[in-house]
């Protein structure tokens, strides 16, 4: 199915842009948003919208800019994110609140007002991106994680609620994808040995983790299938095959004596 039009946030680097390109490469139309719309690439078919997860103001007006110029949305992917890494003691109840905002409430709001537009057409399919830390939370996280959970039960709740609908809802999880997600990652907290013994290993593995471009190719797949799985996860084999299953067949107290040791805690 070539000429879909898609809106996806987050267009301006990582992920965002890597389906961006992907997407353009299949003869997709794409209305990318960003905080900062001069960041999204001069691209033919990409349409550069500004919107901040933040503000709901913005989201508003971002996604009926977009409905604007496009008429309709076949896809909407909820994409745009960021991460924080410090002792969860040390966190603030509005720095808590600011993650859920951008990662789930915004999302929310996003899926909303894609749903009711969809509703109109009598089909679509949204997909929210969230993380394999939904499932295997990495330590010293704890909001970001706690985000990308809530965010992948609402969608799987939502999928019980479409179903038979001609309207679907996916949720595709990364697990460590080598984008500049670090760089921008918020500090908090004092300095400790262990935080900055976990931070390397969480770095290492970013570094070395596949490219975004397998996750643009994996959207750019899921949004032309007639029937895809309601949940993908993506990256290395062992982060998208091996870790995933053994979460699913060890006891919890194995789970967390295995992550302490991968994490060296």
């Amino acid at each position: 199915m070539g000429g879909q039009k898609i809106f996806l946030t987050g267009a301006s680097s990582g992920i965002g842009l890597a389906t961006a390109k992907a997407l353009l490469a299949r003869g997709h139309q794409v209305w990318g948003t960003a905080r900062d719309a001069g960041r999204v690439p001069s691209l033919n078919d990409l349409h550069a919208i500004t919107l901040d997860l933040s503000d709901p103001g913005s989201i508003r007006d971002g996604f009926e800019e977009g409905l604007r110029q496009a008429g309709s949305f076949d896809v909407v992917i909820n994409n745009a994110g960021s991460g924080h890494f410090g002792a969860a003691e040390s966190l603030s109840i509005d720095e808590i609140r600011s993650q859920f905002q951008t990662l789930v409430f915004g999302h929310i709001d996003l899926c909303f007002r894609g749903l009711a537009a969809m509703r109109q057409q009598e089909r679509g399919l949204i997909i929210n991106v969230t993380s394999l830390a939904a499932e295997l939370p990495v330590p010293y996280m704890a909001a970001y994680n706690a985000a990308k959970a809530a965010m992948a039960s609402f969608t799987m709740s939502m999928q019980f609620e479409l179903s038979g609908s001609n309207i679907r809802l996916l949720d595709l999880q990364p697990a460590d994808i080598n984008t500049g997600f670090n760089d921008a990652v918020l500090r908090n907290g004092p300095a400790d040995p262990r935080i900055e013994r976990v931070w390397r290993v969480v770095d290492r593995n970013m570094k070395k983790a596949p490219k975004p471009e397998l996750v643009g190719k994996w959207l750019a797949e899921l949004i032309e299938r007639t029937d895809p799985r309601p949940r993908v996860i993506v990256g290395d084999f062992f982060q998208s095959k091996v870790a995933p299953l053994l979460n699913q067949l060890l006891p919890q107290r194995v789970r967390v004596w295995g992550l302490k040791k991968y994490y060296g805690i």
